[in-house]
């Protein structure tokens, strides 16, 4: 069994490309500025290998994928 996952982004490395929005469209939007925006970053199984691969192309190694904490 997978463990759940959840999205990040190092903001202070983040430089505003867009790439993770146009590889992940579900989970990330851009704000006015072209910065990611996760509203939820819980990774549902079926997008993991999208949000593997977009992870893997941020040029600025600036998105995460995590472990999300286990309840309680």
């Amino acid at each position: 069994m997978t463990a759940a996952r959840r999205l990040g982004i190092d903001r202070i490395t983040c430089d505003g490309r867009g790439l993770c929005a146009e590889l992940l469209p579900e989970l990330v939007g851009l704000d006015e500025w072209g910065y990611p925006v996760i509203p939820d970053p819980a990774v549902p199984a079926d997008l993991l290998t999208h949000a593997r691969r977009a992870v893997a192309a941020c040029p600025v190694l600036a998105l995460r994928l995590d472990k999300a904490p286990k309840p309680g």
